[in-house]
């Protein structure tokens, strides 16, 4: 065989094989982009329609409560076996139909709504003690307004503070894969 021949198909070959390496390499880049944006877009929809309004909403009731016990004067509003007095129960009445309930209603819909956004792999344990605490009050609180049979003027399961930890530490985590998965496309 001709040496030009040999040569020609040695450098045919290896032409052929850096084409294959190359599509090969490029392609892979590529479905990892794709993986990347994909995921970057479901962090995108987790952060604003699910745990960005949720986290919104944790803080304004955090800010909401403490105007109220600022109103009342005191860093309480209930005492064991002690019933408010008339002036009192007309704040926290204003405050419950004008703040509480409406932003448990606002929580408890987002989480009815967006469950495939939920974080993880499970339903969180404290995300039902909210909508236990949330469900009972209304309940409640309803049925006083429409038949006007008196009840405690709460939950009778208590505020969960777990539940506002979860939902800050996942949005946090989450804004910082958000920023992460920008990185990385950057990168790409």
């Amino acid at each position: 065989m001709d040496s030009n021949v040999v040569v020609g198909i040695l450098a045919g070959s290896i032409t052929a094989f850096g084409w294959l390496v190359n599509h090969i390499l490029t392609a892979r880049r590529e479905r990892h982009k794709q993986q990347t944006e994909a995921l970057l877009n479901y962090v995108e929809r987790q952060l604003e329609d699910l745990y960005g309004p949720l986290a919104f909403l944790v803080y304004e009731g955090r800010r909401t409560f403490q105007d109220l016990l600022d109103t009342l004067g005191r860093k309480y509003i209930f005492i064991e076996n002690q019933p408010l007095s008339e002036k009192d129960l007309k704040t926290w009445l204003f405050w419950v139909e004008n703040s509480f309930l409406p932003l448990n209603e606002k929580i408890q819909k987002l989480l009815m709504t967006k469950t495939h956004l939920i974080e993880g792999s499970h339903f969180p344990e404290s995300y039902l003690v909210f909508l236990d605490h949330h469900n009972s009050w209304l309940i409640q609180h309803e049925r006083w307004k429409k038949e006007n049979v008196e009840y405690s003027w709460h939950s009778k399961v208590n505020w969960p503070e777990q539940f506002e930890k979860d939902i800050i530490k996942s949005f946090e985590l989450l804004k910082t894969k958000h920023s992460n998965l920008l990185g990385k496309l950057a990168q790409i």
